[in-house]
């Protein structure tokens, strides 16, 4: 899996038939819609995305995150032994190719609120709340609910 991007597609896009997928692409819709459904925790497809050292660092610690927990920029950080890269962790999650099979939505920042995701916060906010995670809002300023815990990743 190399990518997944939230909105519609373009008007000129042409989409193939189902018949037409790869067996790739088959699985990885089954389990996204498994994990929509509520069925599905974590996700086992092979990822081929193109990343810096860094950012696979960052991506690992983001796939120790349990479902329908949160953690902070800082806590990924701290947990990828750069306490003080809490940017540029954000940066890599950011640059997540393959959001939700790499729960990129599960950090927020360090006083619980949310802050960006790719797909918009409402997307983020709805991911949340797939697992149980309340959240006050989709706003910038909504506070995610139960407030960011310490974990051992």
């Amino acid at each position: 899996m190399r990518r997944i991007e939230f909105g519609p597609l373009p008007g000129e896009a042409h989409i193939d038939p189902e018949s037409a997928w790869p067996p790739l692409l088959h699985e990885a819709v089954r389990q996204l819609q498994e994990y929509f459904e509520r069925k599905r925790q974590t996700f086992d497809l092979p990822l081929d995305m193109e990343a810096t050292s860094f950012q696979r660092t960052v991506y690992d610690e983001l796939l120790k995150i349990e479902y329908g927990h949160v953690t902070s920029y800082g806590e990924v950080a701290e947990g990828v032994g750069r306490p003080e890269l809490a940017r540029a962790v954000g940066q890599a999650v950011g640059a997540n190719p393959v959001p939700i099979v790499i729960p990129c939505h599960r950090v927020v920042a360090s006083d619980g609120k949310l802050v960006g995701f790719g797909g918009g916060l409402p997307a983020k906010v709805a991911l949340l709340r797939i697992e149980g995670i309340e959240v006050d809002g989709d706003r910038p300023s909504s506070k995610v609910r139960p407030d960011v815990l310490r974990l051992e990743l």
